[in-house]
């Protein structure tokens, strides 16, 4: 199957960055420590499972992105992580639970902020 090019599609984006917030906010539920690489494995994962491209710079902003969303903005939009809640984030096999209420608020809170965000 053909890989795609990401920034050429509208909601892929949002999605990606869900997943690499909730990624950043389960590992710090789980270690107490924010891993860059961890946002970095997940990016490619993601982009691999779904047969979508993004060019590296692209990347690199939505990581970013992902940690400072993860760090500062959930707590202010009221969701707060705990270990017990991790497991509810995804599915068997890793992907976003999508009847998880934490998830469609942390898919709300990536919309918002990439409308904020201008990538090239």
């Amino acid at each position: 199957m053909k890989i795609r090019e990401m920034s050429l599609l509208p909601d892929p984006r949002a999605d990606l960055l869900c997943y690499l917030v909730a990624t950043a906010a389960a590992t710090y539920a789980l270690t107490g420590d924010w891993r860059v690489d961890h946002v970095v494995i997940s990016c490619r994962s993601w982009l691999s499972r779904n047969r979508l491209s993004l060019p590296w710079l692209d990347r690199v902003r939505l990581g970013q992105l992902a940690l400072q969303i993860a760090r500062r903005d959930l707590r202010g939009a009221g969701i707060a992580l705990r270990q017990a809640d991790v497991q509810g984030l995804f599915t068997g096999d890793m992907k976003l639970n999508p009847a998880s209420t934490v998830v469609q608020r942390m898919l709300q809170v990536c919309r918002h902020a990439l409308e904020d965000h201008r990538f090239a």
